[in-house]
């Protein structure tokens, strides 16, 4: 790993978040049970190597545990042009009734007004609005679809492009508290979580509450830039229900299952909208308002997701990441977890 270079340094900022791992370590297949990965104890002095069946034992009474309740849509749909070429789409979000965002392979043709068919040569989608391809940012697609029942009667469920490996079972990529369909990707924190784990954290006298924040893509690539305050973040919509802000709000303290949650109520904190599109990008001395501990997986090198697990611990994670590698953990979305507690919190 590098050492992060100094303040006004000409030089690529993200390279301290680089890390070599051995692709042997990134997870192909979730493990059985849910509950059975492995689960790095970051919340002491010392490393704590457990399984997330432990969770119950580590939450503490009046803790809230906040889940993201998101379902993954089966949003990879390959279509055919009048002219029956096939062009796959990948659908992101929907913006209006039966109008989508989406991503498509090939784009290079793909202008307003084209339309696209079903193998049986059924319309199902129209393309409304090209936008061109911005830095980071691939071309994205408006569209409007003919056949509302089409994602769900055609789709495949996405998978990050590091899982090389078919899943034999698509509800593995889905928690078991899934629930409107609304996402690209899985908050894959919540992934481990059993309905066993959950009893055991309202036994030991914490509560679970869901919110929702529909997770795009975006959630996996790294950053491009070579300054972290040359990306712009990904935005994604969320919903926080009134009686779910209260009871974070009264909670002694706040558990966030995956790194979708400390968006969401990051934002709400920062807003105090309940509902909205999330732009929060957080780094390097972020002021956290609401989230005290973070269960989360381990992240890809240069990703936001990396940059928020340094605003949450520090330079501790080098030390957590380099543990996870020494002692074979299991790495990314079917990888294994570990429990975090923001730097700075009280006793």
């Amino acid at each position: 790993m590098t050492d992060r270079p100094a303040p006004g340094d000409a030089v690529d900022e993200l390279a301290a978040f680089e890390y070599e791992l051995d692709p042997a370590l990134v997870a192909q297949h979730p493990v059985e049970p849910r509950s059975s990965a492995r689960f790095l104890d970051a919340t002491g002095p010392d490393l704590a190597d457990r399984h997330v069946y432990d969770l119950p034992s580590l939450v503490k009474p009046g803790e809230v545990v906040v889940v993201n309740d998101t379902r993954v849509l089966p949003a990879r749909v390959a279509l055919h042009r009048e002219s029956g070429g096939r062009v796959e789409f990948l659908f992101l979000e929907e913006r209006s009734a039966g109008v989508w965002l989406v991503l498509c392979n090939p784009s290079r043709k793909v202008a307003p007004g084209g339309r696209f068919f079903d193998t049986s040569g059924g319309e199902i989608l129209r393309v409304v609005e090209r936008q061109e391809r911005s830095g980071d940012s691939p071309v994205k697609l408006t569209v409007e679809l003919s056949d509302a029942g089409a994602i769900e009667r055609l789709g495949d469920t996405p998978l990050p492009p590091y899982i090389k490996e078919p899943l034999a079972d698509p509800e593995r990529y889905q928690t078991v508290f899934a629930s409107r369909p609304s996402s690209a990707a899985a908050p894959t924190a919540g992934l481990h979580l059993d309905d066993a784990v959950l009893a055991g954290i309202r036994a030991a006298g914490a509560e679970v509450v869901r919110v929702e924040l529909s997770v795009g893509l975006d959630t996996f690539l790294p950053v491009k830039s070579t300054t972290i305050e040359g990306h712009s973040i990904h935005t994604e919509s969320y919903r926080v229900e009134e009686e779910a802000w209260r009871a974070i709000s009264a909670a002694s303290r706040v558990l966030a299952v995956g790194t979708t949650v400390v968006r969401t109520l990051e934002t709400v904190a920062a807003t105090g909208e309940l509902s909205g599109r999330s732009s929060l990008y957080i780094h390097g001395d972020y002021p956290f308002k609401v989230v005290d501990r973070l269960m989360t997986n381990f992240h890809i090198p240069r990703s936001s997701l990396l940059l928020l697990v340094d605003a949450f611990v520090g330079e501790r994670w080098r030390e957590i990441y380099e543990h996870g590698m020494a002692e074979r953990y299991r790495f990314f979305s079917f990888g294994d977890a570990m429990l975090l507690e923001r730097r700075g919190l009280r006793p």
